[in-house]
């Protein structure tokens, strides 16, 4: 009886432990952040651990790949963090700092004489999921009608829209905008058929966060910035890509945060988990039903079908 009292003492502890920690830690985690300006609002991403007592983080700024944060520590109450030295000489280093308020982090990014305000919440706690399952798949839903843009808007409103339609087919000029469904979806299976002209790049979000990347990448080995990856945090597992200027197939399922990919009849994303945002997401809203959006303002892509079935 006195070793299984003794024991009991032990497990209490180390939960009050744990406790204690986690109140001294509230930065620990991950963070949806929206940065508000005069001209509008965008997204970033934080996540903050801990590693052999040390404070280190990730994040996604507003373009570009996650990445780990060179500096991070914590000021009394404060979190503050930078992602170094800028890459323009003579530019002011950009610092971020923040306080847990009332569950969220509240904080502000200056940058020079510029501040901006940011806010984070903590992004949804996602139920077991299989991407890669069967599903009860709701009717079809032609994204692409093959005659006109009906269902499309764009994501820069101050700039032309660039893209065309002919022969059934809907294609951005070099100068393109990106384009995104009028239509929000939250589970779904989406079909693409695509081409690419050569060392084309381009990108397709799922939810209007989500982006798998789209490349002219065939041959070369798969990487966390190829054609299919989850842009900038998971690689394929093979490069199925096929050559600039054939048409491609790509068959994307999304569930909660978990991607199954398959991309020209070969599976290279097997019920991924997506950890966050990725760079040129629209929000950081992970919770709600979001657009398709294909990537127009880098170079050119040809679509001819683009089809979607929500899980219901």
């Amino acid at each position: 009886m006195r070793n299984v009292v003794l024991v009991g003492v032990i497990l209490v502890a180390c939960a009050c432990g744990a406790a204690v920690i986690a109140q001294q830690n509230p930065f620990l985690g991950r963070w949806d952040i929206t940065a508000t300006t005069a001209k509008g609002s965008y997204p970033l991403w934080l996540e903050v651990r801990e590693e052999g007592g040390q404070l280190v983080g990730d994040f996604q700024d507003r373009g570009g790949a996650v990445r780990k944060l060179p500096e991070i520590a914590r000021e009394g109450a404060e979190l503050v963090f930078s992602q170094g030295a800028p890459s323009r000489a003579g530019a002011p280093k950009p610092i971020y700092r923040a306080r847990v308020e009332n569950g969220k982090l509240v904080g502000s990014l200056t940058r020079g004489a510029e501040t901006v305000a940011w806010v984070g919440v903590r992004p949804p706690k996602w139920g077991p999921a299989n991407a890669g399952g069967a599903h009860k798949l709701g009717a079809p839903v032609a994204l692409f009608n093959g005659r006109d843009l009906s269902g499309f808007t764009f994501q820069f409103a101050d700039q032309p829209a660039g893209w065309v339609v002919a022969d059934g087919v809907m294609t951005n000029q070099q100068t393109g905008n990106n384009i995104v469904t009028t239509q929000q979806f939250k589970d779904f299976s989406l079909s693409m058929e695509y081409k690419l002209e050569k060392d084309s790049n381009s990108g397709l979000y799922l939810r209007g966060r989500y982006e798998l990347q789209v490349l002219d990448d065939a041959g070369k080995p798969p990487s966390l910035t190829g054609h299919m990856s989850v842009y900038g945090r998971v690689a394929p597992s093979v490069n199925a890509s096929k050559a600039a200027g054939e048409w491609q197939t790509v068959e994307v399922t999304l569930v909660g945060n978990r991607v199954t990919v398959i991309l020209n009849g070969q599976k290279v994303q097997d019920n991924t988990a997506i950890d966050g945002i990725t760079g040129g997401a629209l929000n950081s809203d992970e919770g709600a039903p979001g657009p398709i959006m294909i990537q127009g303002d880098h170079s050119k892509i040809w679509v001819r079908r683009l089809e979607i079935r929500p899980i219901v």
